[in-house]
């Protein structure tokens, strides 16, 4: 039924992942899935902003996030589950989005905080993520 799997995952907040890899792994077990990894770095939003840093520093991030993710992948999942890992940069959702296609992902794995009254039932990024995917969205709470 699922041949890839692409789980987000925020190296700064552990409750990206803490209850959300677990599911990917065990959905991944249970298909024979390959599994995807994927952190976003967010832009800087205008180049105003992107004047107050150093000029390296997006390739600097994200070859960070790129070190980063890859320690995560080696430490944190099964040795006979090998994920492929993937770095955007940009807009949280639309990344997510992009990678699922280019990964082929057949359903996509990602937590979501618990809702503030403006939120009503899913984070924003979770929120767009299910309207917009063209795949099945598993959304896990905190």
């Amino acid at each position: 039924m699922y041949n890839n799997i692409l789980l987000t995952v925020d190296l700064s907040d552990d409750t990206s992942w803490s209850k959300a890899a677990p599911t990917a792994v065990e959905i991944c077990k249970a298909f024979g899935a390959k599994l995807h990894l994927l952190t976003v770095i967010p832009d800087m939003g205008t180049p105003l902003v992107e004047g107050f840093f150093p000029e390296n520093y997006e390739t600097e991030m994200a070859k960070s996030a790129a070190a980063k993710i890859a320690d995560f992948a080696n430490s944190q999942f099964p040795s006979d589950l090998t994920p492929n890992v993937h770095v955007g940069s940009g807009s949280i959702y639309k990344e997510i989005l992009r990678v699922a296609e280019e990964a082929n992902a057949d359903l996509i794995v990602m937590a979501s905080h618990r809702p503030e009254l403006s939120d009503y039932l899913l984070g924003p990024n979770a929120a767009r993520v299910v309207r917009h995917a063209d795949c099945s969205v598993m959304v896990v709470r905190d």
